[in-house]
């Protein structure tokens, strides 16, 4: 198994600078992880720094709350193309999703996979706030929306990434979308857990932990 490839090396802090996103996207390169996950703000940066490598540049939309109007949304990725994104992790109108008005929910999606036009696109459900039924039908919403993942989480709400979770999104969408895991996953054992769960992606900020766990397994 590609460990490296299942990575999106993420750092989405506020705090984050020009000098954090160099040394981001240097152990990116370093251990061809399958993308980085910045801000918008430094998708041009990222894109230029990873020029010519085999990591892509991951951005997040409506991203944390998802409280964003759809055309903000829709904006925000046609911007992030343009700067160089090759992949956008949009937050689902969460309140929406609580209310059960599955119809906004459906085109909130909709308008960021068309703005999106082909680039991949990863729908984050934030799992810590939906009962199982909402996670499946969220799932179900995401499918219908053509997009290309569901995620779990942003990492900045009440809860992480669970098996759990991760099982029953991988059962809904089965082979249609992948499934991201996110939020909560700081070694070896928490990505085994999620990839046997069946998670294709998973995005921490601790990758290079996880790489060096399995490093010295493997010595």
């Amino acid at each position: 198994m590609n460990v490296e490839k299942y990575i999106d090396h993420t750092l989405l802090k506020a705090t984050a600078t020009k000098k954090d996103i160099e040394n981001l996207c240097a152990e990116a390169n370093a251990c061809h992880f399958a993308s980085v996950c910045v801000n918008p703000v430094y998708v041009a940066y990222a894109h230029e720094l990873l020029l010519g490598s085999d990591v892509d540049v991951c951005t997040v939309i409506g991203f944390p709350l998802g409280a964003s109007c759809s055309s903000v949304k829709a904006f925000e990725v046609t911007q992030a193309i343009a700067d160089g994104a090759d992949e956008v992790d949009m937050v689902i109108n969460i309140g929406a999703a609580k209310e059960h008005d599955w119809d906004l929910v459906l085109k909130d999606i909709q308008a960021v996979v068309k703005s999106a036009n082909g680039v991949l696109v990863k729908v984050i459900i934030e799992t810590c706030y939906l009962t199982d039924e909402e996670k499946v039908k969220c799932c179900e919403l995401a499918m219908e929306a053509g997009a290309n993942f569901v995620k779990t989480s942003t990492g900045f709400g009440t809860g992480g990434a669970t098996k759990e979770d991760v099982a029953l999104m991988k059962k809904t969408v089965g082979d249609k979308l992948e499934v991201k895991a996110s939020g909560g996953i700081r070694d070896k054992k928490a990505f085994m857990d999620m990839v046997d769960a069946g998670a294709t992606r998973i995005g921490c900020s601790a990758g290079m932990k996880i790489i060096e766990e399995f490093m010295k397994e493997e010595k």
